[in-house]
């Protein structure tokens, strides 16, 4: 063999042995995420084992759970933020919290969970995979499927609006705030990097394809219709503030959408309080 044939990958470390090539639908963007945090992790330096990953059930809950190597919760269907929350106050600070889900588990089923640890700007850094479906489990309609897409639950259209995940959270209170898609995966490192450096709450959607149960529903069966889609789309922040709102009508707005460092953080405003609680008792 030569040189070439023997050489590992060495971002292989990072996932489970024997778990790869990964299960994800052929196209599916959790592939993309799953290495764009692996290199994030690497380029930070960060200690697989000083971290801890939380997630709920649906397909991009793969990526913690089994693929990443490291202590990982899996937990019950939207109820990872929660999960996480209780892991984060029971931890040393030195021990990174890091939540991977869906849009469906974050933002569906769990989303008072998460609108509300962005309310109390807990230290988590959360990653929503953001396919507009919950592909896992039928192809049924989820908090950000746009108007008039035909899912398994809405046979003649979708008749909801969908949220704005990122502008709810940043208006709950999240610290940190930033979208990207799948097609922009240097970006996304970047974010994912600040994101699990900020203390607070740190929210990163990620824009990602779903070529089976979402790709039936809007005719793209590719990787690459998907990511040709969200170039053209995408428009950075920075551009974005110049244009009206019709301009922006069907355009997915990327980039940091909220930064506030040193913004006053739970656990720590917690652990002052026990300690004055607990020296009170003591005189």
């Amino acid at each position: 063999m030569n040189e070439h044939t023997t050489r590992t990958n060495p971002l292989r470390r990072y996932v489970r042995p024997g778990m790869l090539p990964t299960i994800f639908c052929a196209g599916c963007g959790g592939g993309t995420v799953l290495n764009c945090f692996c290199r994030a992790v690497d380029e930070l330096g960060l200690d697989p084992q000083l971290m801890a990953m939380v997630t709920g059930i649906g397909c991009s809950s793969w990526i913690p759970s089994p693929y990443f190597l490291a202590d990982t919760l899996h937990t019950t269907h939207g109820r990872a933020i929660a999960f996480a929350t209780g892991v984060r106050v029971m931890s040393p600070p030195q021990r990174k919290v890091v939540v991977i889900a869906g849009d469906g588990d974050a933002s569906g089923i769990g989303g008072n969970h998460l609108i509300h640890a962005a309310r109390r700007n807990v230290d988590l850094t959360v990653f929503m995979v953001n396919n507009s479906i919950y592909g896992m489990t039928g192809g049924q309609v989820a908090p950000t499927t746009p108007p008039d897409v035909t899912t398994s639950t809405t046979p003649y259209g979708n008749i909801e609006p969908p949220f704005d995940v990122s502008s709810l959270v940043a208006a709950a209170g999240a610290t940190y705030v930033a979208r990207w898609t799948t097609y922009h995966v240097f970006d996304l490192v970047k974010a994912m990097k600040a994101a699990l450096t900020h203390v607070g709450f740190s929210f990163v959607e990620i824009v990602s394809q779903c070529t089976t149960s979402y790709g039936k529903a809007v005719g793209k069966r590719t990787a690459a219709e998907f990511l040709a889609d969200y170039k053209e789309r995408s428009v950075r922040l920075s551009a974005a503030q110049k244009m009206s709102a019709e301009e922006l009508e069907g355009r997915l707005v990327v980039g940091t959408l909220k930064h506030v460092p040193d913004a006053p953080e739970f656990c720590s405003r917690l652990q002052a309080m026990t300690d004055r609680v607990s020296g009170e008792g003591e005189r």
